[in-house]
Order: structure tokens, then C-alpha cells, then sequence
């Protein structure tokens, strides 16, 4: 039986990031940047008024408060902002200016509007102003040969702003890489339809394909496939030369199965291992088509292929993403009832994770984790925050001890 790290370092090993593409900066959100974006104009890309006020030279206005009396200048008129009309300040003259309009040659500051009685053809001045108080100067955002956006970023909202402030309208990106999402079996039918004795409805497809837009994947959810082997392999061999990644599920286990792994072995290299974790520990994985695309067989029990997805495929997808930490986020947590496991098989429970307000300290309650509880019922996974990881060498863990806890999607 293989552990759950050397599994996941063959996985590992068959990640293949999709070629960048250039993308436009509307839909690059989310996406790791594949460029160093080198601005070639500073940024502001003039001088300009940061408030609305007065331009004015702070020589003109030192002398308020220092007793020399009141002091009013004359306004030479107002300029707005988009302004084109270059405008010359004369000594002891104020411009009225809005805020992103460009500076009069020769003003060195803005008073702010409170400071002065909102004078229009003349304003009174009723405190001084520094030099450069309330002024955005030529590049002092950015400057020509700055680097606006570091390749391996990934690109939030403050990222598109900036491409959009230093004039690209399209970047390069890591693009998210093409998911595949079909399963197998004759009990299958879809959720269109009313299923018949001994007929279930098809979760894994729609509940993976979920998994993997969670993960940044683009996902084609083909759903229920045939098994005529003729008719699998067509399919299979088309999905493999146009992803990245293929997710099979109900591929391991039973004489459907069987069948299933014979046309995919003659597709390129598959096997079907058992991993010492649980659930899912019967999973399969192999390399097929000429691009040796990763290509995961998953239990037909849906938390057995969600809990299998999470630990094996969702790692996969980060890393072809671009992600350093391809992993969820781990942190320490108190259980509040005791929690049964599988010796020698690493344990990925569902479970909430809270925390106490007083303590700060995380609080976990196993779902379906208790002393002969089932692993398999889904509600319970749709009721989980978290995954409680339990080590394959521990089979019990008791009320108040320490264990892993990997975060999942939050929920609201």
C-alpha cells in the first residue's frame, strides 16, 4: 500500500502548467502574471491637484498667522480636471483647481478648500501651505522602467487597476488549466431525469466539476459516458487532447471497472493503487495521449471522490496554476469529541471548525467521525468546513487532544 505523500508526488511530478496566454486585463483576475509589466511613462503622468482648492506659490501665502494681516489673491479662473489647455500662474495669483486637474506652471501647492472662503474671483486665505502640500508630482506612483506588476503575481483588483493606470490593456497570464469531469456506471442517470429501480442520480459529475472551478480550473463536466469500449475510448481520447487534466469517476471497482481500465491502458500508462488513506483509498492514476495528460480514476461513492479529488486533483491544478503552496491551509485544532480512524491509513475526516472567542484557540467537531460512524454520507460532507487529517499511525484520538485541520472553501 502506497502513502498518501508518495502518491501525491506522483501527481506532482505530472504537473505541466498550460503555455501563457496574453489575456485582456478584464479577465485576467485571479490568474498569476507570466511578465515583468515595465511601465514606460510615470505615473501620475503630469502634476495635479490631490484635493480641490486653490493652486497657489506657498511663497505668496507664508505670511498668514505670522500677524502680517489678511491676505486675499486674486483667482485668474478654475481649471478642471481633464483640462488640456496648458495655464501660467502669475506671482501673488490662485487658481481654482478639482482634484486631478493639472497644475498652473508655477503653482507649487493647493490649498484645500476649508483653509480659504471659496472666493471665486478673489479668495481669502485663512492658513499657509508647504511647498508640494496637496500636489501629486510627475511619477510619483511610477516611474519609466518601474516594475508595475511582478511576474508570479497573482492579479487581484489592485493589480488590474494598476495595468489599467500605466496603459496596458492586455498582460500575460498562466491561463487555468482544462478540467475534464465524466464518470461511469450503469446506475447513472442524470439529474433531467427520474431515476428507476436500482437508478441513482449522477453526483460525482456535477460535485467534482464544482471541486475543480473551486480549485481555478476550467471545467467541462461531460457527465455519464458509455462503456462500450469503442465508444469510451473515442471519448476519452478526445477529452485527453483537449485538457489538461481528466477526472473519471466510478472508475475502480467492479466489473465495469475492469473494463473501463482495459480501454484506458491502451491510451498510455494507468494504474489503480491502493493509497493508505481513507476514504478513497482504491484510486487510480496514469498519463495517457501523446501530450501524457494526467488522467485520475476516482471511487463511484461521491465522498469517497470529493475527499479523493481534494487530496490528490485540487493539489494538481494549484501547481499547474502557477501556486508555490498548492495545499490548503493547515492550522491546529482542540477536538471536542473523540474520533475513530483506520489504522495505517491516513484519516480525512469532515469536521467544523470554530473558535473560541475568549482563547483565540480553534475548535474542531468530527462529522461522521465518531466510533462507528459512517464515512460515507454525503449530507455530513455539505455540513464540513474543514477536513480533520488524521495520522495513519493513530486509529483513535480522544476528546481535547491536538489535531491537523485543513481549511476548506468558506462557506457565506
Amino acid at each position: 500500500m502506497r502513502s498518501v505523500e508518495e502518491q501525491q508526488a506522483r501527481v506532482a511530478a505530472a504537473a505541466v502548467a498550460p503555455r501563457p496566454v496574453r489575456v485582456a486585463i478584464a479577465e485576467s483576475q485571479g490568474l498569476m502574471c507570466a511578465e515583468e509589466v515595465v511601465t514606460e511613462r510615470p505615473m501620475p503622468g503630469f502634476d495635479q491637484a490631490a484635493i480641490d482648492g486653490y493652486a497657489v506659490r506657498s511663497v505668496d501665502v507664508l505670511s498668514v498667522g505670522d500677524g502680517a494681516g489678511e491676505i486675499s489673491l486674486p483667482v485668474m479662473g478654475a481649471i478642471e480636471a481633464g483640462a488640456r489647455t496648458p495655464s501660467r500662474l502669475q506671482p501673488r495669483q490662485a487658481a481654482r483647481v478639482q482634484t486631478g486637474a493639472p497644475m498652473p506652471t508655477l503653482a507649487d501647492a493647493v490649498l484645500p478648500l476649508r483653509w480659504t472662503d471659496g472666493g471665486e474671483s478673489r479668495v481669502r486665505i485663512l492658513r499657509s501651505v508647504r511647498s508640494g502640500a496637496y500636489v501629486r508630482r510627475t511619477g510619483d506612483d511610477v516611474q519609466p522602467g518601474d516594475v508595475a506588476v511582478r511576474a508570479g503575481t497573482i492579479i487581484g483588483p489592485a493589480q488590474v487597476g494598476l495595468l489599467a493606470a500605466v496603459g496596458r490593456d492586455r498582460v500575460l497570464v498562466h491561463p487555468r488549466p482544462r478540467l475534464c469531469v465524466m464518470c461511469v456506471g450503469g446506475e447513472l442517470v442524470d439529474v433531467s431525469r427520474s431515476p428507476g429501480t436500482g437508478q441513482v442520480y449522477d453526483v460525482n459529475s456535477y460535485a467534482l466539476a464544482a471541486a475543480g472551478r473551486d480549485a481555478g480550473a476550467e471545467v467541462n463536466r461531460v457527465g455519464i459516458i458509455s462503456t462500450d469500449p469503442r465508444e469510451l475510448r473515442e471519448t476519452v481520447e478526445g477529452q485527453v487532447n483537449r485538457n489538461e487534466i481528466v477526472v473519471i469517476a466510478g472508475a475502480v471497482g467492479g466489473a465495469a471497472a475492469e473494463s473501463v481500465r482495459t480501454v484506458l491502458a491502451e491510451l498510455g500508462e494507468m494504474e489503480v493503487a491502493r493509497i493508505a488513506m481513507h476514504p478513497g483509498s482504491v484510486q487510480g492514476f496514469g498519463q495517457l495521449g501523446r501530450d501524457r495528460v494526467p488522467v485520475f480514476l476516482l471511487p463511484a461513492n461521491p465522498v469517497s471522490a470529493l475527499v479523493v479529488f481534494e487530496v490528490m486533483v485540487r493539489p494538481l491544478i494549484r501547481l499547474s496554476l502557477g501556486k508555490r503552496q498548492p495545499m490548503r491551509r493547515v492550522v491546529k485544532a482542540r477536538t471536542l469529541a473523540p474520533i475513530s480512524s483506520v489504522a495505517g491509513r491516513t484519516g480525512y475526516l469532515r469536521g467544523q471548525l470554530m473558535r473560541d472567542q475568549d482563547t483565540g484557540e480553534y475548535l474542531v467537531q468530527a462529522l461522521g467521525g465518531a466510533p462507528g460512524a459512517s464515512t460515507h454520507l454525503l449530507a455530513t460532507l455539505a455540513e464540513a468546513n474543514c477536513l480533520v487529517v488524521i495520522p495513519s499511525e493513530v486509529d483513535e484520538v480522544r476528546t481535547g487532544e491536538t489535531v491537523d485541520v485543513a481549511f476548506l472553501a468558506q462557506r457565506g
